[in-house]
């Protein structure tokens, strides 16, 4: 009878009778996401630890992410609770903005600046998804400004306005973003075949003049003050970008550009991954205003695509067939990601045709774009 009593008692606490529904949505859909990221491949390295991040999360009792707030402190319980203090401080997004200044060459959009012109118009997203969060008269302003960011396909940008702007939706904010990046190989090829035809795919441009070592020096210097002095409040998260830039290009201090392009940026992938995905918690993601979320998520990053795509059409024309559109979906700043999927639906329609670096200039430059429209943001916004 004792070995029963302890069998009874032992299923009784256990999470198979504890689990609610919601936790187990939240489960079934981070095993898709595993597949998504193991089987697919589809980023691997970002979708990965964030489907473990919401597995690890939405175990009935586990333990590894419990958070409070109570007498205007943070109170952390779990491994991944206290890893999630990085992402609410905006140290991690930071911190892989440096990492991610130090892997992009800026090369490309210095040598065809018409780049930068592509890499804002993919910003359309973002605008789009503002004045929709405006109008549904679920979220204020505010709020609505953080959703929008969502469509610059930037993680750490997102992550940032959202701790600015509107800390209570920074869990769904951090988890469309960052679900929709892992996503792009699959999100982008439709929607840029629809508006291309077979022969702008086709296009093959010029090979790009060489950079000078004085011109990528001098580059992240000149932007990291020019944008900073207008915009203020996006100082912090750009001039991470830039200084790692500077640790690639000045040539001095390659220690520092190899940590930060490798282990840094592989120890703020796990632990921003994994927070991010501990975040979409069951009861607190399955609510109609976080899905809300996630649906203009999906709408930004599809309209970013889009303004990207028919600006590089309008390129096309202007300059008798030598840009090819498909660069234009690169604007959306998910480096490299972006510019790999222009390079493959490229490829699909002529294998001899070697978009990457072309498309690197628009990518590079959505970056630069989607920070510059969070300083927009922020300055109407947060003040």
């Amino acid at each position: 009878m004792n070995l029963i009593a302890i069998v009874e008692g032992l299923l009784k606490s256990s999470g198979y009778a504890t689990m609610t529904w919601q936790q187990l949505v939240m489960l079934v859909l981070s095993f898709i996401l595993m597949y998504l990221a193991i089987v697919k491949q589809f980023e691997p390295l970002l979708l990965l630890p964030i489907s473990f991040g919401i597995f690890m999360s939405n175990l009935p009792h586990s333990g590894t992410f419990e958070y409070f707030y109570q007498l205007d402190h943070w109170y952390d319980a779990g491994i991944l609770g206290v890893m999630y203090m990085g992402v609410k401080s905006s140290f991690f997004p930071c911190m892989m903005f440096l990492a991610v200044g130090a892997m992009t060459d800026f090369g490309p959009l210095i040598a065809n600046p018409i780049s930068l012109l592509l890499g804002a118009a993919a910003q359309l997203g973002i605008y789009c998804a503002f004045i929709f969060a405006n109008a549904t008269g679920l979220f204020t302003p505010q709020q609505a400004a953080a959703i929008g960011i969502i469509g610059g396909a930037d993680g750490p940008t997102a992550i940032y306005v959202a701790n600015n702007l509107a800390p209570e939706l920074v869990a769904p904010i951090a988890v469309a973003a960052y679900s929709y990046m892992a996503l792009i190989p699959l999100i982008q090829p439709p929607i840029m075949n629809l508006l291309t035809t077979d022969k702008e795919r086709r296009v093959k441009m010029k090979q790009l003049r060489k950079v000078s070592k004085a011109e990528k020096i001098i580059f992240p210097i000149l932007v990291a003050c020019l944008v900073s002095l207008l915009l203020p409040d996006v100082a912090p998260l750009l001039c991470m970008l830039m200084l790692g830039n500077l640790f690639r290009e000045c040539g001095v201090v390659e220690r520092l550009s190899d940590v930060a392009q490798n282990a840094l940026c592989n120890i703020c992938t796990i632990f921003l991954g994994l927070s991010v995905g501990a975040t979409a918690r069951g009861e607190l993601f399955l609510r109609p205003q976080t899905l809300a979320i996630v649906v203009m998520g999906l709408a930004a990053f599809s309209f970013s695509t889009v303004g990207g795509v028919v600006f590089g059409k309008i390129l096309y024309a202007v300059t008798g067939g030598k840009i090819n559109p498909l660069i234009g979906s690169a604007g959306v700043s998910a480096v490299p990601m972006a510019a790999r999927v222009s390079q493959t639906v490229g490829s699909k329609t002529d294998r001899t045709n070697f978009l990457l670096m072309h498309a690197m200039g628009p990518n590079v430059a959505g970056v630069i774009g989607s920070a510059v429209a969070a300083g927009f943001f922020l300055t109407f916004f947060a003040h």
